[in-house]
This record gives C-alpha cells, structure tokens and sequence, in this order.
C-alpha cells in the first residue's frame, strides 16, 4: 500500500477520543500517526496500520 507523509488515513476503528482521521509523519517499517482531534502522537507497526485503512485522503498538488 502507498501511504506518504502528509496523507490523511481514515481508520476503521476510532481513536479513544473520538476521531477516526489521523494524518501520517513518518513512513518505514513503522509508521507515526498524529490523530487529527487532540495531537496524540503513536507509532504503529506498518501491518497494523494497513490492515485498518478505510481511506486515504491525499492532499491536493494543485494548491
């Protein structure tokens, strides 16, 4: 799965605040998240993080 730092993931699962997008800081075998409500950064296993993708929004080249 692409995934690229700057994209927005929206998980299957929320995070215990409430918010299901997080936006991605960092790639490699290991990816970090910042959840988009309350800034809590987690770095996750890149299998666990591709098995709950329900989307990936990709920021705009054009702006």
């Amino acid at each position: 799965m692409d995934i690229q730092v700057g994209d927005t993931l929206v998980m299957k699962k929320q995070h215990p605040c409430g918010e299901k997008e997080f936006t991605v800081l960092r790639t490699g075998m290991d990816i970090k998240i910042r959840c988009k409500t309350c800034g809590r950064e987690v770095m996750l296993p890149r299998a666990k993080v591709e098995k709950n993708i329900k989307k990936i929004l990709r920021p705009d080249p054009d702006l």
